[in-house]
């Protein structure tokens, strides 16, 4: 079969590097996915770090800006932190993403390593279902200044310092007040991430399809501040309102540290992430299979 896909980039787990059994076993899983996309007829490409922590040659390098410009197809070999990182790099050029789990739980990062093969074998000839995850687009605001700006694929999580107590945080949304919060922090997700932090803070599962968002206090000092579920079309503004060292985490991979008045504004953003699965992929699969659910059934 003739892929659909003619130039395809690898891209890799960005943290493991040097000779240690986990680069060894990341180099050569990368290495048969780049020989099995070669047989296919596909031009192989790596993803700058990727190249650089493996040491895989033989094949084009590209940093991920080229890459969106000059590549049909993201490979994503790892788990799902190494999606979430790609992601939101790549959602601005619209280039579709598969997810082969060399990690850990994998939910975004679905199409097990043992049969890449035949999983990967129709979508590159193009027989696949097509699956958009919305992100959110977060500035922190300080004395009317944007001093941080970030996407976010999972979540936007703010959150008290490791030493204080808890964080005060006044929530708005869409310029309407709701309520001034104490808790060790909030949760704002998407449903992407809604089976993430939000879900061990007590929060809802929301199917992709669902345009909205989960927010969701984390150890509230009042116990009907409960989570609840709102639309991605609004505007949420977190202010601190008091609470030492606090801070912001984007998807967990970037970080900004707080001061009281800091004014977190987030917003669906204007780009989307693409992902491709087999035919007969259902995120009810992915959710039976990795939270385990029915186990021992038929």
């Amino acid at each position: 079969m003739k892929s659909k896909f003619h130039k395809v980039a690898l891209i890799g787990k960005y943290l493991t590097s040097g000779a240690g059994a986990q680069a060894a076993s990341t180099r050569s899983a990368l290495q048969e996915i780049a020989h099995f996309l070669h047989a296919q007829g596909c031009e192989v490409v790596l993803e700058a770090q990727t190249a650089n922590n493996t040491g895989l040659t033989g094949y084009a390098v590209m940093d991920v800006p080229t890459i969106g410009t000059h590549c049909d197809l993201g490979l994503v070999v790892g788990g799902d932190g190494t999606m979430l990182g790609i992601g939101r790099q790549l959602a601005r050029f619209d280039v579709p993403l598969v997810g082969i789990n060399h990690g850990r739980l994998g939910f975004i990062t679905d199409i097990p390593f043992g049969s890449f093969e035949t999983t990967l074998t129709p979508i590159l000839g193009g027989e696949y279902a097509e699956d958009h995850r919305s992100l959110m687009h977060a500035r922190v605001m300080r004395d009317g200044q944007c001093v941080f700006d970030a996407l976010a694929m999972n979540d936007v999580v703010v959150h008290r310092g490791t030493t204080s107590g808890m964080v005060e945080l006044r929530v708005e949304i869409d310029g309407n007040f709701v309520a001034n919060q104490r808790a060790d922090g909030l949760i704002i997700a998407t449903p992407t991430g809604s089976t993430a932090y939000s879900l061990s803070a007590g929060g809802p599962i929301l199917h992709p399809s669902i345009a909205g968002w989960v927010l969701a206090p984390i150890a509230s000092h009042t116990l009907s501040n409960r989570p609840f579920v709102v639309s991605n079309e609004s505007e949420i503004a977190i202010e601190i309102v008091s609470g030492r060292d606090a801070s912001a985490n984007f998807d967990m991979q970037s970080l900004a540290s707080l001061l009281i008045g800091d004014r977190i504004i987030v917003k669906r953003s204007a780009h989307r992430v693409r992902f491709l699965h087999p035919i007969g992929w259902t995120y009810f699969h992915t959710l039976r299979q990795k939270l385990h659910w029915n186990e021992g059934m038929a």
